[in-house]
Formats: C-alpha cells, structure tokens, sequence
C-alpha cells in the first residue's frame, strides 16, 4: 500500500462523513438541512470553528452549482492550508547556516523521537550530515530508543546518562556538531504536557542554551502532535506556540483513526507550516506535508 493509500485509509472516518455530505450537495444543492449537515460533518472532522466559518461563508457564495460549490469548498480548504505550506526542511537548512538547529518538542507519547529519527534518516539520504542529540534524559528507554533508531538510519547519536541535565547534553551536541562539521543538529527532548509550567521553562533553558552557542539558534523548533486527538492538539500547538515559538508541525498517527481535519483548524488559527504528516512505523512513512494532496485525502469518497 502507498503513502497515500495509508494517508486516505487513516482518514477513512472522517473521509466518509464529510464525502457523505458533499453527495448531498450533488443531490439537493444548497438547501438549509445539506448545509447544516455539510457543516456539522466538517466540525465532525475537527476542522474548527473559525475555519468551518471561512468555508461554509465560501460555500454559500457559489450560487448553487453543485459542482462548483464542491469545487469552492474544496479550493477554500486548499487555500487555508496553503498557508501551513513551506519550502522542504533540506532547502531551509542547505540555504541556512551550519550547523543547522532542530528543537523537537511534544507531550508525551506523540511519535516525537521515532519521528526526529525518521527525519535524520530522510536528511542523510539527501546528502546532509545529521547529528542526534538524546536530550531526553528522564524516560528511561528514551536514549536506547534514539540509538536504536539512530542504528538502523545511520546517524551518531550524543547522549549523557539517564537522569543527566538535558541542557547540558544539548551543550555537548553542539560542541560536537561544531567539531565534526555536521549539517545539522536535531534535539529530541523529553515529551511534556504543555500546561506543566516548570518543564516548559526548561524547555526555554535549552532553547537558550542553544542561541548562547549558536546565535539566532534553534533554526527551527519542530512541534510533534498527534493526528487522533482532534482539538487538543489544537489546544498543544497554541500553547506550545506561545511559550517558545513553534515554527513548524509534524502531525503523527494518519494510519489510525484520526481526525486530521485539525491540521485545517491549526493552519487557520496560528499559519504555522505543516512540515510532515507521519502515516506508518516505517522510515519512508514519514513524508512532506502537501496541501492539495491532504485535501483529496480527507474529503474524496471512499476508494474502490
């Protein structure tokens, strides 16, 4: 099965009734009961109120044409996450300075590590240098867990002993990466829940201890969400967001029963880019976010 075979089966639910209420449009037109309908399947897919507005104002300006007003909605949704889209990580960091810095942050449980693994594997094969940093240093596999990934893509990895000072290994990643001549550096720390205040103020520390060795570093702080949880991950993002300055996503879990509309509903409130949608365990299901490709995914009807 391809990735985009994985992407569409991983939206199935939210395909189904969304593609379900579109037919009606083909059907009826524009009536009160489709509209209605056409909203609740898309707030059913968590694509947010504030974005739901912008669609369903775009739809019933169509005049009617069923075609057109699918047409129109789906061009709308397009247009929203267009903005979520950005030039590919490997053109940011080759036209950036090195080494380049990746922060990795999520909550707990998200895909975050197996997902910077994936993304050093990825940067290798387009001719980078990438360096890990396991500066989640308080969940107890957590290191083994990078080195084992960092085996199986070929990337070093730096790490310190459980229990160490995570900003202390993020110092250590650095002075390696300056001494080795690396590309670029990707920090996995440790998953937080973005409402614990003492554990996101350590996040800012490593976040400074980063710029102190590397100004205007971390080039990019990369935020990991998982794609089943519908608004909450809404919820990650805008606080995350505030706290540190998030400056892109990758959005995990598409192969289950996910609610990817949200990706809409972040794009719409906050315009952070979209890097990479995360649909499988395997290093090649890890893909760049596009918007066209993601819209088919979620709204067209189920494959034969």
């Amino acid at each position: 099965m391809g990735w985009i075979d994985r992407l569409q089966d991983g939206l199935e639910k939210t395909r189904r009734g969304v593609h379900r209420s579109l037919m009606q449009v083909m059907g009826r037109g524009l009536d009160p009961e489709v509209l209605e309908d056409v909203e609740a399947s898309l707030l059913g897919a968590d694509v947010g109120v504030r974005a739901v507005d912008r669609l369903m104002e775009r739809l019933r300006a169509t005049g009617g044409d069923p075609r057109k007003s699918i047409h129109e909605l789906k061009q709308a949704m397009v247009e929203i996450l267009a903005a979520a889209e950005s030039e590919s990580i490997e053109t940011l960091i080759r036209s950036g300075p090195t080494p380049f810095v990746i922060l990795a942050v999520g909550v707990n449980g998200v895909g975050k590590t197996t997902s910077v693994a994936k993304l050093a594997g990825r940067l290798r094969k387009q001719g980078l240098t990438p360096l890990l940093v396991a500066a989640d240093t308080f969940r107890a596999a957590a290191v083994e867990q990078l080195e084992t990934w960092g085996k199986r893509v070929g990337v070093d990895v730096i790490k310190h002993r459980q229990g160490a000072d995570p900003s202390a290994v993020v110092f250590d990643g650095l002075t390696a990466a300056k001494a080795r001549g690396v590309d670029v550096v990707l920090i996995d720390t440790a998953g937080r829940l973005h409402t614990k205040v003492n554990l996101m103020d350590e996040l800012k520390k490593m976040k400074r201890v980063v710029n102190r060795e590397l100004p205007g570093a971390p080039h990019e702080v990369l935020l990991t969400l998982d794609g089943t949880i519908g608004q909450n991950a809404l919820a990650q993002a805008r606080q995350f967001h505030e706290s540190i300055g998030v400056t892109g996503l990758a959005l995990t879990k598409l192969d289950g029963t996910a609610k990817g509309g949200v990706v809409v509903a972040i794009a719409e409130e906050l315009a952070i880019p979209v890097r990479f949608l995360g649909v499988g365990e395997r290093e090649e299901d890890l893909q760049e976010f596009r918007a066209r490709e993601f819209v088919e995914a979620l709204v067209e009807g189920p494959r034969s």
